[in-house]
């Protein structure tokens, strides 16, 4: 098969060099944005002059027929053909005759394939933007759920003060909402055009650049040929920002992982969402929720690759950057099944509330509040910081717990101990109490809610 750009050579390349340097394997998944970025450019073209109306029509007649065919998966692709543009154009050659060679006019397949991938990431951003609200709105409804259920909470993976389950949820709303915000930001940047910068130095021929971005909805155009071409930034922010969303999403799983374990038992996941044992009948193993953290690693790969591939390259284009596309489209697929699986565990997850608020019954997690009760008296925080530090050593020495030691005890310890410490002791009275803005107090968290309902339609 000739090669379209196989005027200047006298020797064909062997298959398995072929094969080594084509992209049609992957880039196939640009076909629809290939066609649309193709019928916009063919658009312009004629507008401008360049060709005429007839020839535009006869083009664009052959791009929707590829179009359609391309919906109906009916377009299969060669490798001696090299990528979605060249494949694409040959089909197009056969359905419209030598006419169709027209279409490439002052285009270059480095501002052309650019053009997909700014297409393509703008269709997935928006996708995946949608998907973070599913996801958050998931985890609103489970937290309207728990607003009152009171478990406790870690730091160094140890218990340290009660709070309440809508509490720690709503942390990963407000997580997911700064990622949605990072894909939102990030679109004006995706939404540029680089269409008309040929292969690094513009054309001579009279084109409007501003009318094909303006046909494939892009909001202005890269003002300079050179970085139209090379720019993959667009790209790197992608991965970035998708990095951090699965770092949410993984710590988030590793929880899910923690609490739905024997030994929490705070949660139990739907059926749906967990794998048994090939040998050991009583298993439910929380897969999906370790699929997703151990996929992390593979978009942080994808985000560490591009940027080796891009850090030593001289302008303009140059082949290294094929290998910016199997990354994204990876990170896109990781990314929405993702979400959509998370949205699902979050929606169909079974709370064990007794169970949680037993757990804050069992531990020291209610000593801070001895400490303030003491402070509110007007002792220093310091002192009443050791003063309770000694009550809790000796109920370790006891292997028993604060609520557990007599009035008199209290009193040894200081005399402004009084009989409504057990009060005040109580895990869910102790959550309650904290009403500072942000905090885990019913009544915070209540309101945060209604801040995150609103937040949901301010940022669609």
């Amino acid at each position: 098969m000739k090669k379209l750009w196989g005027g200047r050579f006298t020797k064909s390349a062997e298959e398995w060099v072929d094969e080594f340097g084509a992209s049609i394997s992957f880039d196939q998944e640009l076909v629809m944005e290939d066609i649309e970025g193709s019928i916009a450019h063919v658009t312009m073209l004629s507008k401008c002059g360049i060709i005429s109306e007839t020839e535009a029509d006869e083009i664009k007649n052959g791009l929707e027929q590829l179009k359609e065919k391309a919906s109906n998966d009916e377009l299969t692709y060669s490798v001696k053909l090299e990528d979605i543009h060249l494949n694409l154009e040959s089909y197009l050659t056969e359905l419209v005759g030598p006419v169709g060679g027209k279409l490439h006019t002052a285009r270059s397949r480095n501002d052309q394939v650019a053009t997909d991938m700014h297409l393509y990431l703008r269709n997935q951003v928006q996708v995946i933007i949608e998907l973070i609200g599913e996801m958050q709105q998931a985890l609103i409804e489970q937290a309207e759920e728990n607003i009152e259920t009171v478990m406790p909470g870690y730091t160094h993976l140890q218990r340290a003060q009660p709070i309440s389950f809508a509490h720690h949820l709503m942390a990963y709303f407000w997580m997911l909402e700064r990622d949605k915000e990072r894909f939102i930001e990030s679109v004006k940047r995706i939404n540029l055009s680089p269409l008309g910068a040929g292969a690094l130095a513009g054309t001579t021929f009279p084109i409007d650049r501003h009318l094909s971005a303006e046909l494939l909805g892009f909001e202005g155009i890269y003002e300079n040929s050179l970085d139209a071409v090379s720019d993959r930034d667009f790209i790197l922010e992608f991965l970035s920002d998708s990095s951090i969303l699965m770092m949410h999403l993984s710590r988030l799983s590793e929880e899910f992982i923690l609490w739905s374990s024997q030994e929490f038992k705070f949660i139990e996941l739907d059926d749906s969402f967990a794998t048994g044992s090939s040998i050991m009948p009583q298993k439910k193993n929380p897969d999906m929720a370790e699929l997703i953290r151990g996929k992390t690693g593979r978009v942080y790969g994808n985000l560490m690759g591009l940027l080796t591939v891009l850090k030593g390259l001289p302008l303009a284009y140059n082949k290294d950057m094929q290998e910016d596309k199997e990354g994204m489209f990876d990170t896109v697929k990781t990314v929405t099944g993702s979400l959509k699986i998370f949205a699902g565990m979050i929606q169909t997850m079974t709370v064990n509330k007794q169970h949680m608020e037993k757990a804050t019954k069992t531990d020291f997690s209610n000593a801070t509040e001895l400490a303030d009760y003491l402070s509110d008296k007007g002792i220093p925080f310091r002192e009443a910081h050791e003063i309770v530090g000694k009550l809790v050593l000796d109920c370790v020495k006891k292997g028993c717990f604060l609520g557990d030691l007599p009035l008199e005890v209290y009193k040894e310890a200081n005399p402004l101990f009084a009989e409504d410490i057990y009060v005040v002791l109580d895990p869910v009275t102790a959550v309650k109490r904290r009403n500072s803005a942000g905090g885990t107090g019913f009544k915070q968290v209540a309101a945060a809610i209604e801040k995150a309902k609103e937040a949901m339609k301010t940022s669609k």
